[in-house]
């Protein structure tokens, strides 16, 4: 028989949700009980199978961080004078001359998905950048 929550438990349940690691006296402060019932009701909630755990929810970008190749293509009559300010970037690891349609590839580790959007407005803002493609790594098997 599922257990009827009243207005105290609701509240304690709200707060839990804003902020499981606050302590029992600030939700009993702020829900108007004593700490010793704050406590009992939330062991009772948990017996009871309401509250069914605490957990800590991570970024998924921020486990491992992201890694991408930028295509780049540009205006200069030479790569150096590009590949300077590229250099200044302290997420690119390499950067490559290459054949093609493609002048430049440029790899990158990023902390975030947040952090490859900045990397990425940035070589697109050199004045010499026709064309920037970006290609996310989502796999690595060697």
């Amino acid at each position: 028989m599922p257990t009827e929550l009243d207005a105290f438990d609701n509240a304690i349940i709200s707060e839990l949700k804003l902020d499981a690691r606050q302590s029992v006296a600030n939700i009993a402060a702020k829900v108007n009980l004593a700490r010793s019932s704050v406590s009992e009701r939330i062991k009772k909630l948990e017996r009871n199978g309401i509250i069914r755990g605490y957990r800590v929810q991570l970024q998924q970008s921020m486990l491992t961080g992201v890694s991408a190749y930028f295509e780049i293509v540009h205006a200069d009559k030479s790569c150096r004078d590009i590949t300077d300010a590229i250099a200044q970037i302290p997420e690119v690891l390499t950067c490559h001359g290459i054949s093609g349609h493609v002048d430049l590839l440029v790899f990158a580790k990023m902390a975030s998905m947040q952090r490859l959007h900045e990397v990425r407005a940035e070589i697109d803002a050199l004045p010499s950048v026709r064309k920037i493609t970006t290609h996310v790594v989502m796999n690595e098997w060697l």
